[in-house]
């Protein structure tokens, strides 16, 4: 509950300033995707100056995410291996102790010297 909180407590200003931005930034701007052409080129549109900058955020936390998710390959491959290796350890101990039982359970089995008494 405490932590929902606090993230409406965060996200709550941001987003009030992402509209405060949208409603301030409405005049179109040219946005130019050709270095070379001064003037106007097939590659340029007309575009709100708010959807730049929310577009360009929106572009830079994809780039990261995916450049984190790249990066952390090796602990997800870690994870997965430590996983199946966990699996056949469990696998081989329910294993053992389902031999264990049927060796205790059998009257001259392998551990019935230790029933004994001592001489």
């Amino acid at each position: 509950m405490l932590r929902r909180i606090v993230n409406w407590l965060f996200l709550a200003p941001i987003a009030l300033l992402a509209v405060v931005l949208a409603v301030a930034n409405r005049a179109p701007v040219t946005l130019s995707l050709d270095p070379f052409a001064r003037g106007d080129s097939a590659f340029s549109f007309s575009v709100p100056l708010f959807a730049v900058i929310i577009l360009s955020m929106i572009a830079g936390v994809a780039i990261g995410g995916a450049a984190v998710w790249w990066k952390q390959g090796r602990y997800r491959k870690r994870c997965r291996t430590a996983e199946h290796d966990l699996a056949a350890a469990r696998s081989e101990t329910e294993r053992l102790l389902a031999d264990l039982g049927r060796a205790e359970a059998a009257p001259g089995g392998a551990l019935a010297f230790l029933n004994r008494p001592a001489a």
